[in-house]
């Protein structure tokens, strides 16, 4: 790459101006990518992908258009812009968009507090090709596992620049490190399988391959002769690794695009009970080594800490300047985009309160019903929050764990549900979402 991120943006922008636009952002976003997939002991395939990416967004009036690219050439970003402008003029008036004004921007962020990329050198091919295998041999070495699916390393490492018409630059970097396997127990019919992985910003931050490796083994391990579940209303324990699904639901519902919308469930939620008293959901896109965090948003606003839900109320939407602006409020500083489009308003790192028992005693306080450690399919319904998914797991009789379950679906209402969750002390505070164990009343079970 011969020119900076910062530099390809700020063509981007003089390209739009004698294009004739009256307003445009551009991104530029470098990245490589590394990756290494073991079978058997042995390299099985290896990936690298490098390259950079840009996009343009322009405005004439009320109109807007993007156009990207992956060619930085001089000439191609001239005719980009042409293109952006030429498809702006014919794209229909949307009285909502709009750059930030220039007093709303970010200002004075300090990046290397989030610590959101590791300064340590990239790990050659044979660092990566080790943690795969020892991965995989060290699922093999449990036993009642026939084989291993699938072992991979990886590592990425991306450079992101932001720029706008009304004055603001920005950019930062991010990388990632990460180990996976996949293990299969029994054969045939009986097959199961499961799965364990981790991924950091910081490598030396990374569980080592032979956790990884044994957890998924022993996981899968757990799920041989599971059969279905009985039939009826019971209470269901969501394990903390798919527990965070939920707390996706209610985040998809208030996400300002949905509102804006007139398409989610909780329309008219705000300032209403969504989650038991006591209970906060709190985002914070300032916490050191988390993958959402960032120090400004895509449309150059700043970042800062939001109660979502404060004592189990519901305090406002997710929102950009579009959606904001369509609902008379003010952005929430959550847009996110890529080059290939405008912004639309997402969730950075999100925390749900903790309880002050473990999932044990949840186990024990449910006393006979479904624990989830698995899901598959969803139908959410976005109007009503009827809520149906398809679930593997363990089945429990006075509190203790019976035998693994499968082919079963929980169902239920995601309003009334969110109201009844009881919360373990679980949850793993370094990832991005922030979610315990969580134990739903009353939910309805399909079986045998």
């Amino acid at each position: 790459m011969t020119q900076t991120l910062e530099h390809l943006t700020h063509a981007l922008l003089d390209a739009a101006r004698k294009a004739g636009a009256d307003a445009a952002d551009a991104m530029a976003v470098a990245g490589t990518s590394l990756s290494i997939d073991v079978r058997d002991g042995k390299l099985e395939q290896a990936d690298r992908a490098e390259g950079t990416d840009i996009g343009l967004r322009v405005m004439i009036g009320k109109r807007q258009a993007n156009v990207s690219s992956s060619d930085t050439r001089p000439e191609t970003l001239a005719m980009m812009a042409e293109r952006a402008v030429a498809m702006a003029k014919e794209a229909p008036e949307d009285p909502y968009i709009g750059l930030a004004d220039p007093d709303q921007l970010a200002r004075d962020w300090d990046i290397a507090a989030l610590e959101m990329a590791d300064p340590a050198a990239e790990p050659d091919p044979a660092t990566l090709q080790e943690d795969a295998r020892r991965a995989e041999a060290a699922a093999l070495a449990v036993e009642g596992v026939s084989q291993v699916q699938s072992a991979s390393a990886a590592y990425g490492h991306r450079q992101i620049h932001l720029a706008a018409t009304n004055g603001f630059s920005g950019g930062y970097a991010r990388t990632d490190r990460a180990t996976s396997c996949v293990a299969i127990a029994g054969s045939g019919t009986a097959m199961e399988r499961d799965h364990d992985g981790d991924m950091r910003i910081f490598q030396s931050d990374l569980r080592s391959p032979e956790d990884i490796g044994e957890t998924a083994a022993r996981r899968t391990v757990e799920r041989i002769g599971a059969r279905k579940p009985k039939t009826g209303s019971y209470p269901v324990l969501y394990d903390e690794r798919i527990a965070a699904s939920l707390i996706g639901h209610l985040l998809a519902a208030i996400n300002g695009t949905a509102i804006a919308r007139g398409s989610s469930w909780m329309l008219g939620g705000m300032g209403e009970q969504v989650l038991p008293k006591g209970m906060n959901l709190i985002e914070d896109p300032h916490r050191p080594r988390a993958t959402g965090s960032r120090p400004f948003d895509a449309e150059g606003l700043p970042t800062s800490l939001r109660e979502i839900v404060s004592d189990g109320v519901l305090n406002g939407w997710t929102l950009d300047l579009a959606t904001a602006r369509k609902l008379g409020l003010q952005s929430t500083g959550n847009a996110a985009r890529g080059t290939s489009a405008p912004p639309s308003p997402t969730t950075w790192n999100v925390a749900l309160t903790q309880g002050d028992k473990t999932r044990e005693d949840l186990l024990k306080d449910m006393g006979t019903g479904l624990l989830v450690t698995s899901m598959i399919g969803s139908t959410i319904n976005p109007n009503t929050g009827d809520y149906s998914r398809g679930a593997s797991g363990f089945w429990v009789e006075n509190g203790e764990i019976q035998y693994p379950v499968n082919e079963c679906t929980i169902a239920g209402n995601l309003r009334d549900m969110l109201k009844t969750i009881v919360p373990a002390n679980d949850a793993r505070t370094y990832l991005s979402r922030v979610v315990p164990s969580l134990l739903v009343e009353g939910m309805t079970l399909a079986g045998d």
